[in-house]
């Protein structure tokens, strides 16, 4: 038995000292990037977690002390394989082989209103060899609106808790930084929040702006988005790395409330949510909401919805939804002139069309609840996208469904009779020419059908004399929200 016990020992140390002499005390290590970069961090907020990948190509194992050097305002964070710590001595790289090195960063709050860079180096001290992988963040101060209270939507059994920052009076945001929410942003009844040209409103995930709130028993509440061409309101999620350009469902949505009237979008960008305008009931004559020269896109469900609604959009551009562009719901009063509505959603399987007009719902007793359909009025639109049709009718004969399609370009149902008041100089299922519409370009291409064919009449009395872009319409005008530029 001793004598095993020597035998053993003899074993270990031999294997130790084995090991030992396939060490590279000098070894170069490769890696993935030699630079990692943070796109626009808000101050104290996040950032995503990047990766780096480290390669060990060498024909010996590797110990490396890894470090972050700490000499900027930035907080980068390090994780290696599961261990956290910005200095990490004798991590273990096999030969042939790679480690991943996780990496967050927090910018400290500064007094900048534009974007400041910080940067920092992560340090690899291998033997006598020392190399570095540069850390850079884009930082940026902001306006950030955090709950500081909530309320309870009681449905049946179920409670929701909705946590949300209160706007009790007249408030203007400006452009100086941008504006970041967290939770929902309501507008209380007596109260309208005005939104100067060229600001951006981000919002945290399962984030949006409630016009009204459902919290209190008045009606009202005001939402004044007040873009100029080349100066729009932007609203979009709060992730700002690239990847995260074009991503859907980011936050949730714009809603107007039951009771909110004369509300207006004026050159706005709404991107990357899960709805972009959601418009309940009004209980007067006055539009819920009206939309001029602003794109609606990537939407993980839809662009514009209205239920019971009465909204006015003009040289309007949506595009890329989950479900629908518009979906005109439960009834109400819609006109559209000269927009292009335009779906080429690619995220996953998409079964709805771009436009939805309706007149009934059936209720939680499965009866049919009937919401008449007042108006629903498409002029010099265009409707398309990768549907064998993009527009469904689906009326219930016991109350009003008034639609029309007013020289427009559309695509529909070819069984479904267009020889009828409903439908006036259209050009049915023909492809606009769009010129890239799987790039977001719906701009027309030389020899589209859409050129030429509108109704000056409609551009005429609604003083649509230039296009989203602020092209001169021509007489014809073409159909859609862009003018044809040769």
């Amino acid at each position: 038995m001793k004598h095993l016990l020597k035998l053993s020992l003899v074993f270990i140390v031999f294997f130790s000292c084995s090991k030992e002499e396939e060490i590279s005390i000098n070894g170069v290590l490769d890696f993935s990037n030699d630079t990692i970069t943070f796109d626009t961090v808000f101050a104290s907020i996040g950032s995503i977690t990047k990766t780096l990948t480290i390669y060990n190509n060498n024909e010996e194992d590797i110990y490396s002390n890894i470090s972050i050097r700490g000499n900027s305002a930035a907080n980068f964070r390090m994780n290696i394989d599961g261990v956290s710590g910005n200095n990490q001595n004798n991590v273990f790289i096999p030969k042939n082989d790679s480690i991943f090195i996780f990496i967050e960063v927090t910018v400290d709050p500064s007094s900048n209103t534009t974007p400041y860079i910080l940067s920092d180096s992560l340090l690899f001290e291998t033997g006598s060899n020392l190399q570095s992988v540069k850390l850079v963040a884009w930082g940026q101060d902001a306006h950030f609106y955090t709950p500081n209270t909530f309320g309870e939507i009681i449905n049946g059994n179920d409670t929701t808790k909705v946590f949300y920052h209160q706007i009790s009076s007249n408030q203007t945001w400006s452009n100086e930084k941008p504006h970041v929410i967290y939770g929902y942003v309501i507008i209380d009844p007596n109260a309208t929040l005005n939104i100067s040209e060229g600001t951006n409103v981000y919002f945290h995930k399962n984030s949006g702006i409630l016009v009204g709130n459902p919290f209190s028993n008045q009606l009202g509440g005001t939402l004044k988005v007040n873009g100029n061409y080349e100066n729009e309101v932007t609203f979009q999620g709060d992730r700002l790395d690239s990847w995260y350009e074009d991503i859907p469902g980011q936050w949730d949505r714009i809603r107007f409330l039951p009771g909110s009237f004369d509300n207006e979008i004026n050159y706005a960008i709404i991107k990357n949510g899960t709805t972009g305008i959601h418009a309940d009931t009004v209980s007067n004559s006055n539009p819920t909401v009206t939309i001029n020269n602003t794109v609606i896109k990537n939407m993980s469900s839809i662009g514009i919805l209205g239920q019971g609604a009465k909204i006015e959009a003009s040289n309007t551009v949506v595009s890329e939804c989950g479900q629908y562009t518009v979906a005109c719901y439960i009834g109400g009063d819609y006109t559209f002139n000269h927009c292009t509505f335009a779906n080429y959603w690619n995220y996953s399987i998409r079964n709805s069309p771009s436009i939805l007009l309706n007149n009934f719902y059936v209720d939680s007793y499965d009866n049919i609840q009937i919401r008449d359909l007042n108006k629903a009025f498409f002029g010099n639109c265009i409707i398309y996208g990768s549907l064998s049709t993009e527009i469904s009718l689906d009326s219930n004969s016991l109350g009003l469904f008034n639609y029309k399609f007013d020289h427009s370009l559309i695509k529909i149902d070819p069984n479904i009779n267009t020889n009828t008041a409903k439908f006036k100089n259209i050009i049915k299922n023909s492809d606009p020419l769009f010129k890239d519409p799987f790039n977001s370009e719906f701009t027309l291409e030389e020899n589209s059908p859409a050129i030429e064919v509108g109704d000056y009449q409609i551009t005429q009395d609604n003083m649509l004399f230039f296009d989203i872009v602020q092209e001169n319409r021509n007489n014809p005008p073409d159909v859609g929200a862009y003018q044809f530029i040769n």
